[in-house]
C-alpha cells in the first residue's frame, strides 16, 4: 500500500496500526533516500537486506512476537560494521572492505527488529567537524546545500533531518554526534563512556569514542538507546553497571549550572548567546535553580583533546598499512615502499595531519612534554567536572558557538575548525553523558542547539530533563 512516510518511530507504529506493513515503511525510507541523493548523506543503501528484514518483522508482527523497534528504520555511520555489508569509514584505504561480523549495537538493533537501510557518509575515520573530509565528497545541509551539516557524523544527522530514516547511529569522539545534531536541528545523544559497546566500531580514539543516536525526539532517542546499551564481554571497556528502564519521568525542580563562558566568550554568535540567556531565564521562571559556574580549564579542553585523540589515532590507524589491512599500492616495491605508498594513497589530508600530530606527541623526545602532560590535564578536567556535579544536577551550555557555516569556510584553518568542538569535548574528556537538543531557529534560517550534560550513568535524569524541560 502507499503510505505517508512516517517521520518518527511513533508515527511508524501508528502507520502499522492503521494497516501499513514494515515493508511499506522501509520502502518509503529507501525511496526518500533516493529522492534526496543530492545530499550525499549515504555511502550505500541496503535495499535487499532491508526488505528481507522487513518481511521477517512483518511475519513476527502477525505472530505477536515482534521486538520493541519493529517499524523503525535506522542508518549506520560508515564506521560501524554490519555482517556481509561494506564498511569503510569513508576512506579510500578501506574501499571494498566487507565486514565478516556485526557490531554489538547492530546485533542489538536487529534483535529488537529495527531495519538498517544503509550506511552514511562521514568525515574520514570520523576526523572532522564539517563532513568535508570524506573521500567521497561533502555531505550537504538539508536546509541549504551550501552549508555544512557538521561532523564527523554529518551523513547520519542528515539522514534523520531530511526525514529519510527515523533514527541514525553515529559515533562521538569529541562532539561528532552533538555538533551535527545542533547544525541540522536533530536530537543527538552521547551516552556515558562505556555504557554502549564499541565492539565493531572502526576506532578513531578508543578512550573517547562512544556510539549514540540521532532522532527527531527524545522518545525515539531513549527507545534506541535502551536497545543498544549494556555490558558486552567483547568490549573490555563496556560498563557492567546495571541500567534500568527509562520512563522519561518529569525530573522535578533541578539545580542546573551554566558556564559564564558560554555567554561571554569571544567568537560566539550573538543570537546563540541570546538564545542561551533566554533559555536560562525560562528555566528560572519554571522554578529551576540556575547556578553560574566557572570552567577554569576551558582554554585547555580542545588542546588536551587533540593531543590525546591524535595520539590514539596514530596508534589505531597503524594497522591500515596495505599488508595487514587496507589498500595496497600497486606502485610499491618492497615492504617500506608498500607502507609508505599505500598509506599515502589511502589516507586523506586530515587523517594524515592527525596521524602526524599523534606520532609527534608520542615520540621519544616529546612524550612527556605533550602526551603525558595532556593525560594529567585530562584527569584534572574530569575531577573538576565530577566535582561540579556534587552541587548541581545538570550543566547547560551551547552545543556550538555558531550555526552551520559555509562549505569551505574553515577548510584552510584547522585551528578554527577544531575550536568548533569547544563546548562538546568536555563530555568526552570526562566520560559523561550529554545531549544536544534543537531549541530555536536563527534569523539566518538555521537551527540552534543547546546542550545538557549529566554525571556519569545518569542517563535517566538527562533524558527525562531533555523531554520535559525543552
Amino acid at each position: 500500500m502507499s503510505i505517508v512516510h512516517p517521520r518518527t518511530h511513533g508515527e511508524a507504529k501508528q502507520a502499522l496500526a492503521n494497516g501499513a506493513s514494515v515493508a511499506d515503511i522501509v520502502q518509503s525510507s529507501l525511496d526518500a533516500a533516493t529522492h534526496n541523493a543530492s545530499l550525499n548523506a549515504f555511502r550505500e543503501l541496503f535495499p535487499e537486506s532491508a526488505l528481507r528484514k522487513a518481511a521477517e518483522v512483518d511475519a513476527k508482527l502477525k505472530a505477536g512476537t515482534a521486538g520493541p523497534l519493529a517499524g523503525m528504520t535506522v542508518s549506520l555511520k560508515d564506521n560501524l560494521c554490519y555482517k556481509d555489508h561494506k564498511a569503510g569509514a569513508s576512506s579510500k584505504i578501506l574501499e571494498g572492505f566487507t565486514s565478516p561480523y556485526s557490531a554489538t549495537v547492530v546485533e542489538r538493533l536487529l534483535a529488537a527488529d529495527a531495519v538498517v537501510i544503509g550506511r552514511t557518509n562521514c568525515d574520514e575515520f570520523a576526523m572532522g567537524s564539517s563532513n568535508e573530509n570524506s573521500a567521497y565528497g561533502s555531505v550537504n545541509h538539508p536546509l541549504d546545500h551550501k552549508k555544512v551539516p557538521g561532523g564527523s557524523s554529518g551523513g547520519a544527522a542528515v539522514s534523520v533531518a531530511a526525514n529519510i530514516c527515523h533514527v541514525a547511529l553515529g559515533s562521538d569522539t569529541g562532539g561528532s554526534i552533538r555538533q551535527p545534531a545542533a547544525f541540522t536541528g536533530t536530537v543527538g545523544f552521547k551516552p556515558t563512556y562505556g555504557r554502549v559497546s564499541r565492539y565493531g566500531l572502526i576506532a578513531f580514539a578508543s578512550s573517547f569514542d562512544q556510539i549514540g543516536p540521532f532522532a527527531h525526539n527524545v522518545e525515539d532517542t531513549t527507545t534506541i538507546y535502551q536497545a543498544i546499551a549494556g555490558a558486552d564481554e567483547r568490549d573490555s571497556t563496556s560498563s557492567r553497571k546495571p541500567q534500568g528502564p527509562i520512563a522519561l519521568a518529569h525530573p522535578g525542580k533541578l539545580r542546573i549550572a551554566y558556564y559564564r563562558e558560554g555567554l561571554e566568550r569571544p567568537g560566539m554568535d550573538p543570537e546563540v548567546v541570546k538564545h542561551l540567556q533566554q533559555t536560562i531565564d525560562r528555566l528560572k521562571a519554571d522554578g529551576h535553580t540556575l547556578v553560574p559556574a566557572e570552567l577554569p580549564m576551558l582554554d585547555h579542553l580542545v588542546p588536551t583533546y587533540y593531543i590525546l585523540a591524535t595520539a590514539e589515532a596514530s596508534s589505531n590507524l597503524a594497522r591500515f598499512d596495505g599488508i595487514r589491512y587496507g589498500h595496497r599500492s600497486k606502485a610499491a616495491v618492497g615492504i617500506d615502499d608498500t607502507y609508505k605508498k599505500s598509506r599515502t594513497e589511502g589516507f586523506g589530508p586530515e587523517v594524515k595531519r592527525r596521524i602526524l600530530l599523534g606520532t609527534f606527541v608520542l615520540s621519544a623526545g616529546y612524550y612527556d612534554a605533550y602526551y603525558a602532560k595532556a593525560m594529567r590535564v585530562r584527569r584534572l578536567i574530569r575531577d573538576n567536572t565530577l566535582k561540579l556535579f556534587n552541587d548541581v544536577d545538570l550543566v547547560l551550555m551551547p552545543t556550538t558557538p555558531i550555526t552551520a557555516f559555509d562549505q569551505g569556510a574553515l577548510s584552510n584553518d584547522p585551528i578554527a575548525m577544531y575550536l568548533q568542538d569547544i563546548f562538546t569535548v568536555q563530555a568526552n574528556l570526562a566520560g559523561t553523558p550529554a545531549i544536544s537538543l534543537p531549541t530555536a531557529m536563527h534569523n539566518n534560517g538555521l537551527p540552534i542547539g543547546v546542550q545538557l550534560m549529566a554525571k556519569p550513568f545518569d542517563e535517566a535524569l538527562l533524558l527525562g530533563a531533555a523531554k520535559h524541560l525543552f
